[in-house]
């Protein structure tokens, strides 16, 4: 598929950096209360980190704020009958594996607060395809390829969408449209569409 040129543009890495670096600066005091509250509700580590299938296929590591006990991720296994997205991607809001805050962070979204720092570190973007674990990624077929032109971002008409979890062919048509249109307007719009849903 044509990927809109906006993606690979540097007028989208200025707009990436600048917006981050400012909610950033501006949500200082909240990135430290969740932080404050995880540990108090759940112990150290506050951050979990993993890896994820970037732009070019280039292996990263996603931070997040800790919603499940340390550990948790090699006990998914045990929960799949439970996942409420397509194979072989996962999603379980009751999952038995949250902890402290966790539950009501994953579901507020907050706890993508951390991949502030990614995208100013250059792994990620505001908008762009979701970054899909190492393991996930390796299960999907080359027809996948063309959201490795671009770096993943936080938001996508995917995040935005009430259908995201119905199926592939819904998912896979979700994170096309997101690349076929692009530009400031094109991704403010998208930004606050998923923050309307999520409040």
């Amino acid at each position: 598929m044509e990927i809109h040129p906006y993606y690979l543009s540097f007028q989208k890495r200025i707009f990436d950096l600048v917006i981050s670096l400012i909610l950033l600066i501006i949500l200082l005091p909240l990135f430290l209360l969740i932080s404050l509250l995880v540990l108090i509700t759940s112990g150290w580590p506050v951050f979990y980190h993993q890896k994820r299938l970037g732009g070019n296929k280039i292996v990263f590591r996603i931070f997040k704020f800790r919603t499940m006990y340390v550990g948790a991720e090699k006990n998914q296994w045990r929960y799949r009958q439970q996942n409420q997205a397509p194979d072989p991607m996962y999603k379980n809001w009751q999952d038995p594996r949250f902890v402290g805050i966790g539950k009501w962070l994953s579901r507020t979204g907050l706890d993508e607060l951390p991949q502030l720092i990614n995208i100013i570190v250059g792994n990620m973007s505001l908008v762009g395809p979701r970054p899909l674990p190492v393991y996930e990624a390796e299960k999907l077929n080359k027809s996948w390829d063309f959201r490795y032109q671009v770096k993943p971002g936080v938001f996508s008409q995917w995040s935005v969408n009430a259908k995201r979890h119905n199926s592939l062919k819904e998912w896979k048509k979700l994170e096309k449209e997101t690349l076929e249109f692009g530009g400031i307007k094109y991704e403010v719009n998208i930004i606050l569409k998923t923050l309307r849903a999520l409040i």
